[in-house]
């Protein structure tokens, strides 16, 4: 499984999220998009949103931190 995790380092939801995934034992790589425009465009255009952050599990995005999907995508068992 892949886990793409889009952040910025002033993202207080970007750090929830990350303590969450690595609580669950969830591998995942951060992109920090305020590091580079290229790939802000990128996400940009694949949500149509400049929020972070934004997760990226097998190509099925969510934007936020949105509990519930990303327990349900990931099949964590709570």
């Amino acid at each position: 499984m892949v886990v793409k995790v889009f952040t910025t380092p002033a993202c207080p939801h970007c750090f929830v999220l990350k303590q969450f995934l690595e609580e669950n034992k969830i591998d995942f790589e951060e992109i920090d998009v305020s590091r580079d425009k290229k790939v802000l465009q990128e996400l940009i255009e694949k949500t149509g949103q400049m929020e972070v952050p934004v997760l990226d599990i097998n190509g099925e995005i969510v934007v936020g931190f949105d509990k519930n999907k990303i327990v349900k995508l990931l099949k964590i068992n709570r």
